[in-house]
């Protein structure tokens, strides 16, 4: 064989999923709903096993909430104000530049009240009135993990699975492997919300929801809260809908030309995202057009509901996409990084996501959604239990901490009231059942019937899986 032949047959779509390995590497899985699935090069066939979750919806809290002011209770702490954290407790963990060279590292406790609710008796802060009212639907998890100790790799690193940008996100995963039942519309939607605390928040960066070395088709879509939803699905003055139609038939049979030559297979991505471009110009408007919602629905979401951008708006979408059969939907909110005027900043955002958040859960739930999407909240890391700057008893601010940290989530086969995991009375160091970021993922795969470690694309020689080369295991205690 030629050079020339060599590298067309290295290039092209067949080639290179036979090369791809175990499980989905071998082929893109067309759509778990409907179509069967194909056989790989081990024989492998997607789902792996009955999925409980037809789709995700992710609820991402960038900056990193406060654990211990919002979801892991540590009364203790009120003993130890202003005392320095023990060298048992830390046990040499390194810090960010912005705490390293503080004389002191004083003990802040949360200022914030604490109950129980549902059955489980999950102590809630008081800063989450509505969630605590869904008790009974939400799973809490205390012992959430991770390496990482700053924003943007941390981010990177529970989105993709990579501290290091360039892998491909949790959403591109799902719409490499399970494709959508709704083909006028994309498999992976993104949303940035507005938000209330503090604004001048970590940057968010679109590689979050990028497909990496998967196909770029398989990158999340982006939704403006302001002119077109996805930038330039209007036509240009002049062209109507047969002239978008016929310009396309003839981009597309050069496209189809180029790629016979150079077997370049984002030239086959790229016919396939003007053609899914065309059919959202008729499906998005329909999607975004919430005027048929009844007021009730406004009212439970809130009184940011009508207004484009807001989270609350942002979660009356992602059940309106659950509806429609987008399978993964995810929601950034920013402004958790509060490493001082915590209190104030902190009951802001609070309040930002907290009617939404219940009105979200119970919303699917009396569609009949929930039993099967589901819905995750989170952050990046956690926050220390000392102050960052100045303590006093009404203000204070927190670094960022790795150790520990909580997420919730709700449905799609996850238990309902109940709470996994515990931290020390510190909320420092996980002291039983811990869940690395990596057993989070595989567990949302597992869900939607992926075994990770057979779930794999080659790349630059490794077989390339969401969770690294790292062991991950599915937590299956929080599982019914």
């Amino acid at each position: 064989m030629d050079s020339i032949q060599e590298y067309l047959q290295a290039q092209t779509r067949r080639s290179f999923f036979s090369r791809t390995g175990a499980g989905l590497g071998s082929v893109v899985f067309p759509s778990l709903f409907g179509a069967q699935a194909q056989a790989g090069a081990s024989g492998v066939e997607l789902p792996h096993f009955v999925p409980k979750a037809k789709r995700v919806i992710y609820l991402v809290m960038a900056g990193a909430p406060s654990q211990m002011d919002t979801f892991d209770y540590v009364p203790k702490m009120q003993e130890y104000y202003d005392k320095d954290i023990p060298d048992s407790v830390r046990t040499g963990q390194r810090l960010t530049g912005m705490t390293g060279k503080q004389k002191r590292l004083p003990i802040a406790p949360s200022i914030f009240n604490f109950k129980q609710y549902g059955d489980s008796g999950a102590w809630i802060s008081e800063l989450f009135p509505h969630i605590s009212s869904i008790a009974n639907d939400i799973c809490i998890i205390k012992s959430m993990h991770t390496e990482a100790i700053n924003h943007d790799p941390a981010m990177t690193y529970v989105q993709t699975g990579n501290q290091i940008p360039g892998s491909p996100s949790l959403g591109s995963w799902l719409s490499y492997g399970l494709g959508s039942p709704n083909k006028n519309l994309p498999s992976f939607v993104v949303m940035t919300a507005s938000w209330t605390g503090k604004k001048d928040a970590q940057a968010l960066y679109s590689r979050l929801w990028g497909s990496g070395f998967l196909p770029s088709k398989h990158q999340g879509v982006a939704l403006q809260a302001k002119g077109d939803p996805v930038l330039y699905l209007s036509n240009p003055p002049g062209v109507d809908r047969p002239v978008r139609r016929e310009m396309l038939d003839a981009v597309s049979r050069l496209n189809q030309l180029e790629f016979k030559q150079s077997g370049d297979p984002e030239i086959q991505t790229r016919i396939a995202q003007y053609e899914m471009a065309f059919r959202m110009q008729s499906s998005v408007p329909d999607l975004m057009d919430i005027s048929k919602e009844p007021e009730y629905i406004f009212d439970q979401y809130g009184p940011d509901a009508k207004q484009k951008g807001t989270f609350a708006y942002s979660c009356l979408m992602a059940r309106r996409m659950a509806e429609s059969g987008v399978p993964f939907t995810q929601i950034f909110h920013r402004g958790w990084d509060q490493h001082s005027n915590l209190p104030k900043d902190l009951a802001n955002q609070c309040r930002d996501v907290d009617q939404p958040c219940a009105a979200l859960i119970k919303d699917l739930k009396e569609r009949g959604l929930l039993e099967d999407t589901l819905v995750i909240w989170g952050g990046e890391f956690g926050r220390t239990i000392f102050s960052q700057g100045t303590l006093t008893r009404s203000n204070y601010g927190r670094d960022h901490h790795p150790r520990c940290f909580s997420i919730w989530m709700a449905g799609g086969g996850v238990k309902g009231g109940f709470v996994h995991g515990e931290t020390d009375d510190f909320s420092y160091n996980v002291v039983k059942d811990p869940v690395h970021i990596h057993d989070l993922n595989a567990t949302i795969l597992h869900q939607l019937g992926i075994d990770n470690s057979s779930f794999s694309v080659k790349y630059q020689g490794l077989d390339q899986k969401l969770t690294s080369v790292y062991p991950a295991k599915v937590v299956k205690n929080i599982l019914l």
